[in-house]
């Protein structure tokens, strides 16, 4: 792995990491998507990366510590990808990151709905969602109970699809 860094800069550490065009959407996805399989993460993401880039954000993730690979037991042919608790800590940033998206930039009511759920949840939501994610990819012990927090935003985000659905059918023809 490459270990010569411009700076000894927090931020620009962060960005030597995260400042390539795929690596957080890799990332996104496997927290709040709960993908894992590689096609999973080829096909499921709406930005459309190509499967080179693919297999090499994946590895440089793992190179750099943020996720672990593993033969997945329900398939032979598989291998299933987990985030590491140097990625599972990311939850906040990604939270403000969403929040401020959310502010300042055209998103979509339908795409920015967990974004809403996690700002207004707060610390405490994301502490949840950590310890979900650490339980589904390090096999740690859940500390809480009820719905996953990723349930919670997956029901928000059908909430306001299912809302537009109907607002479309009922709105009059022009």
């Amino acid at each position: 792995m490459h270990t010569d860094h411009r700076s000894g800069c927090p931020i620009n550490l962060s960005l030597e990491v995260f400042g390539d065009r795929w690596s957080l959407i890799i990332l996104r996805d496997m927290i709040f998507g709960g993908k894992r399989h590689f096609r999973e993460l080829l096909n499921g993401s709406i930005e459309g990366i190509a499967s080179n880039i693919l297999a090499d954000r994946l590895k440089r993730l793992m190179e750099l510590g943020m996720l672990t690979k593993a033969d997945d037991p329900s398939h032979k042919q598989k291998a299933i990808y987990s985030l590491t608790e140097m990625a599972i800590s990311l939850v906040p940033i990604l939270a403000h990151l969403g929040a401020w998206g959310r502010v300042w930039l055209p998103v979509s009511e339908e795409l920015s709905i967990r974004a809403e759920l996690l700002e207004k949840g707060g610390p405490p939501m994301w502490n949840k969602f950590m310890d979900d994610l650490r339980h589904e990819h390090l096999g740690t012990p859940s500390l809480a109970s009820g719905p996953t927090v990723r349930a919670v935003l997956q029901a928000g985000y059908e909430a306001v699809v299912a809302r537009k659905a109907s607002e479309a059918r009922h709105e009059p023809a022009v």
